[in-house]
């Protein structure tokens, strides 16, 4: 259900797309309904995006360009930066650098890192946060976080190396159907060409220490070959460009993945412990 909270933290591209569609829609003569008929949306949906009780999804977006858009291609310039809109605030500075980036190395430590979560598990994950979120806001940042695996596939592809936690693996969220498809999907994507997915076992290092035990972390190569560092500890973030930093991180980095499991095992694990889950 649409909350009426919406309508004060609704971004700039939002209230635009808003004013914009309600403008058309009445220089046409359009009801909601008939609006909302050839959209393929309810009436009510209509009328819960001209107000900002619930701002256009990307599926929305899509078919006002079709609708309403008479060549201008304003709905579909909207969409990216409607998306931005709807993700955390703490997300927002880094995530036009993640659809950007050439290479991306990954360390995750205690969940699945969001670019290979499934639809099921993002929800579970999500829904089990706290402070609780409504089922609206749970479903939008859901969309928005599927909405990010369109980097796999973009044109020039981007490489992107991820170290998982085998803790991860065995921290069932969502239950275990949930859980034994995530781990089917990391293993889909292990095979991608430009995708290196490692394990980090349990027993690391000579006597279980390991290099990475200060967290999770990001790494980024923009298409100017900047190297960035993006941290998001709690519900805060910090995007890291001083040079020596970065260096240090990416050299931890190294040092995590040299102690991980080598692709070939780390597949071979995944895709037994998704045995395990039946």
């Amino acid at each position: 259900m649409a909350r009426s909270e919406n309508k004060e933290t609704a971004g700039p591209t939002a209230q635009m797309v808003a004013k914009l569609a309600r403008r058309l829609r009445l220089r046409k003569g359009w009801s909601q309904e008939k609006l909302g008929k050839l959209l393929g949306f309810s009436a009510g949906a209509v009328s819960a995006m001209e107000t900002l009780a619930q701002p256009a999804s990307d599926d929305m977006l899509v078919a006002l360009e079709k609708v309403l858009g008479e060549g201008m291609g304003i709905f579909e310039e909207a969409r990216p930066f409607v998306r931005l809109e709807k993700y955390p605030v703490q997300f927002q500075d880094y995530a036009p650098l993640e659809e950007q980036a050439v290479v991306l190395r990954l360390y995750a430590t205690l969940v699945v890192h969001g670019l290979f979560q499934t639809e099921a598990y993002a929800r579970a994950l999500i829904g089990g946060g706290y402070p609780p979120l409504s089922e609206q806001r749970v479903e939008e940042l859901v969309e928005v976080r599927m909405a990010r695996k369109a980097l796999f596939d973009r044109e020039p592809v981007a490489l992107i190396e991820v170290v998982l936690e085998e803790s991860v693996l065995r921290r069932v969220i969502g239950g275990a159907e949930v859980m034994r498809g995530q781990l089917l999907h990391l293993a889909e994507c292990a095979r991608r060409r430009n995708v290196t997915l490692q394990v980090l076992p349990i027993d690391c290092g000579l006597t279980g220490e390991h290099a990475g035990d200060r967290g999770g972390m990001t790494l980024a190569e923009t298409p100017e070959h900047d190297h960035l560092l993006y941290l998001e500890p709690q519900d805060e973030s910090l995007l890291i460009s001083d040079p020596a930093k970065v260096s240090t991180y990416a050299q931890r980095y190294a040092k995590i993945r040299a102690q991980a499991l080598d692709p070939r095992a780390s597949l071979g694990l995944i895709e037994e412990l998704a045995g395990d889950q039946r």
